[in-house]
């Protein structure tokens, strides 16, 4: 006894499908026709209570679908980068050699678009837990995948579509955006994640780095890490307050300006301090290779003669017809080498030499020059008791001297 199929079928495997804009979704089924019928044409086409037209055909599906059949009577749509538009119920039509035996198998398929966005809070504070949630408008049964600043996350909670961040610290700050799985090409907008903490790692750098020469000019920055950002910058010199702002210059430094510097940051949830540098202006090293040996030699810093005074000898009360000198004393480097010794009033220098024995009453200074310049002391007055000695004896205590 034989049957004959005297009926038609469609069946689609899925009545609706959820796609991500941009994915390729396939919609797929099988079908049945009365026996004695050869099909002669299948495709799909949008269901709009009109004549079912043909896809392919359809300008805004050039290049995006694709049709299958087989000889078991399976057939499937594939359609490509799925835009907004394409929200429609989408049937599949069947021709055969029989002008009035054809089928649309109605309800079709509805496909509806969505898009994922992470929903979050813009800033939390360290220490505190954080839920991201990766939204769509439409159910999507792939697994999620999370992102922070373009990076797969595997060591985070991940539970559903949603990422748990236990116990947040300034690390967890960043870009975040999630994904479907098949479809990590397709991810969310990014959401920025800001972690507000104290400040750390307060440091300072200087500029030029290596030995500082006197007179030259130096530059101090402060750096730091925290959220919100520094405020406000102060700098320290020992225990006092030198200046404000991210760097502090020195121009034209001086060897009164070694000591330990340190910057302080503020911001709104605190303020730290960094750790001392060193600045050290007296002293530089040269270092010379001459025949592979290298000899270090320790040069102070060079400038004009410093601090030139004058005393007496001997000091006190000067008695008739004892004699004075006077000798100079002077800081500088190179040494001083040149001292020219001057009487106030005088019309040029009285002598040169360390020292000098005036012979008359009156107020005298000397001259320290070496290389880089010369300074003069202070003037020094000499009161010579019984300057109207004899003159064979002043004359005897100079030759003396000599």
């Amino acid at each position: 006894m034989m049957f004959m199929i005297l009926i038609w079928s469609v069946k689609y495997n899925q009545q609706e499908i959820c796609a991500l804009k941009g994915s390729t979704v396939f919609m797929n089924g099988t079908f049945t026709h009365p026996e004695g019928l050869t099909v002669k044409e299948t495709f799909w086409g949008k269901h709009t209570g009109e004549e079912l037209s043909d896809l392919s055909k359809d300008p805004d599906y050039s290049g995006r679908v694709e049709f299958f059949t087989d000889d078991q009577k399976h057939f499937s749509l594939k359609l490509s980068d799925v835009m907004k538009k394409d929200e429609h119920q989408f049937c599949f039509r069947i021709k055969t050699n029989v002008e009035k035996e054809r089928w649309v198998g109605t309800p079709g398929v509805q496909l509806r678009l969505t898009e994922l966005h992470v929903e979050a809070p813009e800033e939390v504070t360290e220490g505190q837990t954080a839920d991201l949630t990766c939204k769509t408008t439409y159910s999507l049964t792939d697994p999620f995948i999370w992102y922070k600043n373009g990076r797969p996350l595997t060591t985070k909670t991940i539970k559903n579509n949603q990422l748990h961040l236990q116990t947040v610290s300034s690390e967890d700050a960043g870009s975040y955006s999630c994904a479907v799985g098949g479809s990590q090409h397709l991810n969310s907008t990014a959401h920025s994640l800001r972690v507000r903490y104290p400040l750390k790692r307060v440091s300072v750098s200087i500029s030029p780095s290596g030995e500082i020469v006197e007179g030259s000019s130096v530059t101090l920055t402060c750096s730091s890490d925290g959220n919100p950002p520094v405020k406000i910058y102060t700098w320290f010199k020992g225990s006092a307050s030198v200046g404000e702002g991210k760097t502090y210059s020195i121009p034209n430094i001086r060897s009164e300006d070694s000591g330990e510097y340190t910057c302080q940051s503020r911001n709104d949830r605190g303020e730290r301090r960094s750790t001392a540098v060193k600045i050290n202006v007296l002293c530089r090293l040269l270092v010379i290779e001459i025949t592979k040996i290298i000899i270090i030699f320790i040069l102070s810093v060079s400038d004009p003669p410093k601090s030139v005074s004058v005393s007496i000898s001997p000091s006190g009360e000067i008695v008739e017809g004892s004699s004075v000198t006077l000798t100079c004393s002077s800081d500088g480097n190179p040494p001083v080498k040149n001292y020219t010794w001057f009487k106030e009033g005088g019309p040029s220098s009285v002598r040169s030499g360390h020292s000098y024995s005036p012979l008359q009453s009156g107020s005298y200074y000397c001259k320290a020059q070496n290389q880089h310049g010369a300074q003069r002391s202070d003037l020094v007055p000499v009161d010579l008791n019984g300057e109207t000695q004899d003159f064979c004896v002043k004359f005897l205590h100079l030759m003396i001297k000599e």
